[in-house]
């Protein structure tokens, strides 16, 4: 005699009010996901820019005027002697760029490998600079530290900046599911940091064009970065589970990402918030990306300490995790085997 299966129940539907809780929850993360990315564009400005003025001291005071009149506040003004004083401070990225008056004619000395968005500033104010009082006409612009040819927009190092966090966040999320054990986790991560910054490293400055400089640094810069992300995301897992591994995504993605200010720079974010992306890896590895592709690791010692920092900390949660789950799991394995004993004697 055949039982024919009773046909399958349909859940009930869900009541109205769950249905508003996830409309109003859903509302909630697009705006905060708008405000996250927009508001650091929306709000960027050039503010505390720190730049060169080289010439007499007669002459710098008849400029600064000029600077604080086309954008008040804008810039932190750095009295040099000559030229040869103003372009160090360029290629050690202690300034953005430089207004020279040590010589005949002035001349504004720019460095679009740093910001592209400065030395266009810079470049846009060079005719308020032909006004001034003592200055004549015509301001010549000299790029010293220019974006490549191939990438002259400096595009490519812009749009690199998100796959960076990606790569970290994917990394982490691949791990946990496929990888058991901490110091595995870790090595993976340190292995597909390697890896991902040589094929990283690779596309932008061999395809792309987007880089110059040592082919090695810019893989250990990259590297660094995608290591420093992905283990602080692990770390956090290993404690607190899944809401550790929200807890690191929303800091490198929401967070991080949008105030690494890689697409224009640090000083341009509005406010505090700046400062706070160089505290965090993708800003920090991405200062550090400009420094050894084109300052020859000048500049680069502050975005270095900070991401080895997250990373010493990320593998220090991981290895934190992995010692506090081992206790429970030796305790698991001595129940089972002293349950086991009594069958094996009555085998026996």
């Amino acid at each position: 005699m055949s039982t024919q299966a009773a046909p399958p129940v349909s859940a009930s539907p869900s009541p109205w009010p769950a249905v508003a809780k996830a409309v109003a929850l859903l509302t909630v993360s697009i705006s905060l996901l708008l405000t996250a990315f927009a508001w650091p564009s929306v709000r960027s400005s050039v503010h505390d820019v720190p730049i060169a003025v080289a010439g007499p001291a007669l002459a710098v005071q008849q400029v600064t005027p000029v600077l604080d009149q086309r954008l008040p506040d804008g810039f932190e003004v750095v009295e040099v002697a000559d030229t040869a004083a103003a372009e160090r401070l360029i290629r050690d990225r202690e300034v953005y760029g430089a207004i020279d008056l040590s010589s005949g004619t002035p001349q504004v000395i720019t460095a679009s490998a740093g910001s592209a968005a400065v030395a266009q500033t810079l470049n846009g104010i060079a005719a308020g600079l032909g006004q001034a009082p003592g200055t004549v006409a015509a301001v010549a612009a000299r790029d010293l530290v220019p974006l490549p040819a191939d990438d002259p927009r400096g595009a490519g190092l812009a749009a690199g900046a998100l796959p960076l966090v990606m790569g970290g966040l994917l990394a982490a999320l691949l791990l946990t599911r496929l990888v058991r054990g901490g110091v595995r986790r870790v090595t993976g991560a340190l292995a597909f940091a390697v890896t991902g910054g040589l094929a990283v490293a690779a596309i932008l400055q061999f395809w792309f064009g987007s880089m110059d400089g040592s082919y090695a640094a810019n893989t250990g810069a990259i590297a660094l970065t995608v290591a420093a992300i992905a283990l602080t995301i692990l770390g956090l897992e290993s404690l607190l589970g899944y809401v550790g591994f929200g807890l690191g995504a929303a800091i490198m993605m929401l967070i991080g990402n949008p105030l690494s200010g890689t697409a224009t720079a640090p000083e341009m974010l509005p406010g505090w918030s700046g400062a706070l992306g160089q505290l965090l890896p993708p800003g920090a590895g991405g200062q550090l990306l400009r420094s050894t592709a084109f300052f020859d690791g000048h500049g680069a010692t502050h975005s270095a300490t900070v991401l080895a920092t997250w990373l010493t900390l990320g593998t220090v949660l991981c290895l934190a995790g992995n010692l506090r789950r081992r206790p429970t799991a030796t305790t698991e394995g001595t129940v089972e085997g002293t349950a086991a004993q009594p069958a094996t004697r009555a085998t026996a």
